[in-house]
């Protein structure tokens, strides 16, 4: 079979010729690139990246193949995959096929072939871009004006994209031998988790953790939410620009007080401006599973798995009422925060990692004290839970 071939186009009229190894098309979104070394069906699946051609910096993509059992939504999100080399043969007792199958089966376009290290420089240098990838529309000036035309991700709600209309239970917790065990919690709590685009893997910590889930959309009223009497309100990861989302802050001012919150990565955007503080936009954003955070209350530092393109302002942050908790070591943004005088605290990273390492995953036990006791983690909790889940899944079991 003859090569096929694909192209990718940066607004600043930069353009990558390579070969085709997914589905055929032409797609527009935000040119961005994740470190992950490996994880590439739960980055397709994960729906923050709505919008956005991602672009692996590790150079061997898809040598496990792709299981079912790793996705983290009903399919990928994502405008396209760009990489360096894909695997030809894969490997893994638990996978059914290839990337290049999932790809095409899913309608994802793949470029391959191309310097993936100097897209990144360029996007790292000069910011994230708006971009075209297609196999179909291969006029370089053609494609060029095709990525500026796309109006891009500020201003623009991209959760309605991905979020439900209608509320759904959910119980499943950890069911993959390879997956973290579970912490043995007795079911307690009644969560209900208002999905901006969440990742399976949050609900599966939740059930783990000890919590009776129910998803929600983040059109829901503040009496509808109250109707359910819940004992803790989780706002979920999302794609794109939070401002926009003024339904899920209009939501999230009306429950402030009223519930215990915890929110993440957009969830804790969404709090940040519904307690009136403001969000930027990064310069190329922070995606992979290496990100170092240092936990301000106990000075400890966390590898984490992040996947954002915009930021919570500090100072307007501190004016609202609330108190940063922890920072990003390479950068110094802000990672998450708590309130001083409500039960309410996110963060910017993903503590059920999906990928990335599990060294936060402390923040859902965190969750369960803020509900019992009515008040947002002390820095003596967070110590506590951190030092739970150093010792191991039985010293970790409520």
């Amino acid at each position: 079979m003859a090569e096929r071939i694909c192209k990718l186009a940066l607004e600043d009229g930069t353009v990558y010729t390579g070969t085709a190894f997914g589905a055929d098309g032409t797609h527009v979104g935000e040119v961005c690139f994740n470190t992950s070394m490996m994880g590439y069906q739960e980055i397709l699946t994960d729906p923050s990246y709505t919008g956005q051609i991602v672009t692996m910096t590790y150079p061997l993509i898809g040598n496990y193949g792709v299981t079912e059992e790793d996705v983290e939504s009903a399919g990928p999100r994502v405008e396209g995959f760009v990489v360096k080399e894909p695997a030809v043969r894969w490997s893994n007792c638990r996978a059914t096929a290839s990337l290049e199958d999932y790809l095409r089966r899913h309608g994802v376009v793949g470029l391959a072939g191309v310097d993936t290290r100097a897209i990144t420089r360029t996007l790292r240098t000069q910011g994230a871009m708006r971009g075209c990838i297609s196999t179909e529309l291969l006029d370089d000036a053609a494609l060029v004006e095709r990525a500026r035309a796309w109006p891009g991700l500020v201003g623009e709600d991209m959760v309605r994209r991905v979020a439900p209309r209608e509320a759904a239970p959910w119980s499943a917790g950890f069911e993959s031998p390879f997956a973290m065990p579970p912490r043995g919690a007795q079911r307690r709590f009644r969560v209900l988790a208002v999905d901006c685009g969440v990742k399976r893997n949050i609900l599966r910590n939740l059930v783990e953790a000890g919590c009776e889930v129910t998803v929600i959309p983040p059109t829901f009223s503040a009496r509808q939410v109250l109707e359910l009497r819940p004992d803790g309100l989780f706002v979920s990861n999302g794609p794109g620009d939070p401002e926009p989302v003024h339904y899920a802050i209009g939501l999230l001012r009306d429950l402030i007080g009223r519930v215990p919150i915890f929110g993440i990565c957009l969830g804790h955007q969404l709090l940040a401006l519904a307690l009136g503080a403001r969000t930027y936009k990064l310069k190329f954003g922070h995606r992979g599973a290496n990100q170092p955070v240092m936990n301000l209350a106990t000075r400890r530092v966390e590898i984490t798995s992040q996947n954002h393109g915009f930021a919570v302002d500090v100072e307007s942050l501190v004016r609202a009422g609330a108190t940063p908790t922890h920072e990003n070591l390479n950068d110094r943004t802000l990672e998450g925060f708590m309130h001083a005088g409500e039960p309410v605290f996110s963060v910017q990273y993903h503590p059920e990692a999906s990928p990335g390492p599990h060294d936060a995953t402390y923040l859902f036990d965190c969750f369960i004290d803020m509900m019992v006791s009515g008040k947002a983690p002390t820095a003596e909790q967070m110590a506590a839970a951190q030092a739970r889940l150093e010792a191991g899944p039985t010293a970790a079991a409520r």
